[in-house]
Order: structure tokens, then sequence, then C-alpha cells
């Protein structure tokens, strides 16, 4: 057993991967023969990740909060806490809070070969993003 003190400050999400105010913290790090990366995120009211895709995949666990998900080509999806969400390998998509609320979500992946979590694309524009349902409701 091994026991990592928490020493890693919350991090601001990079504006190459985000649109909006987005912190990240650390819940475990591949290290030796675990390729597990498992990150608390937390997105600002309109905030959101750019397209990308995970060579094996993600899984977010919303915790808190409304947000929107969606893969190319198909609607955007409402995501509340309790819901999980599965991208597969390979798959565009992307993912963030709702205009007017903020969202945290577990995101789950495991990287490649090479310690590489994602592929990170184009950010998605506002027409992309108003194209969501509404959430109020």
């Amino acid at each position: 057993m091994r026991i990592t003190r928490n020493s890693i400050a919350t991090a601001a999400g990079p504006t190459e991967w985000f649109t909006g105010l987005v912190y990240i913290d650390p819940v475990a790090v591949p290290s030796g023969a675990s390729r597990l990366s498992v990150s608390s995120v937390h997105f600002t009211p309109g905030a959101r990740t750019a397209w990308h895709t995970h060579p094996n995949g993600q899984t977010i666990y919303v915790m808190e909060g409304v947000g929107l998900a969606q893969r190319r080509g198909e609607p955007i999806e409402v995501i509340r806490p309790g819901d999980r969400v599965f991208f597969e390998p390979g798959e565009d998509h992307w993912h963030g809070a709702a205009p007017t609320r903020f969202m945290t979500h577990l995101a789950m992946l495991e990287v490649d070969d090479e310690g590489n979590p994602a592929t990170w694309g184009d950010h998605v524009t506002a027409e992309e993003y108003g194209a969501g349902p509404r959430t109020d409701s």
C-alpha cells in the first residue's frame, strides 16, 4: 500500500485544450505499470474542452452541476450528476459545463504506450456550443 499525500496544486486548464475557465485536480497519475489517469475537472459556466480523442477511450462521471457532451456528428447531450459517459477509443468529442451552470466531472482514462492521454483538435465554436439543448428544465 502506498499513500500519496495531496501536494499537487489545482492547475488551470491550458487554453490550447479549453475554452473558458477550467481547473484540474489530479486524482491518479500514471506511474510504473499503471496507465490509469484520473482527474477531477471543474468547468465554470460555458467552459468546455476542445474537440479531442483518446487512444484508449475515456469515461467521465459527472459529480455536480450540469454539463454538455457531444461526439462528432451526433446531437449534444445534457449530462447531470451521476451520469457516466464513455467515449470510444479515437472517438472525436467534447464536453463541458452548461451555459449557466458549473460542472465537475471525473475524467478517467488509460494513457497509451508512450504516455499520451489525448490528441487535441480545434476549439468548439460558439455556434457548435450554442446548438445544444436547453439545460434549465
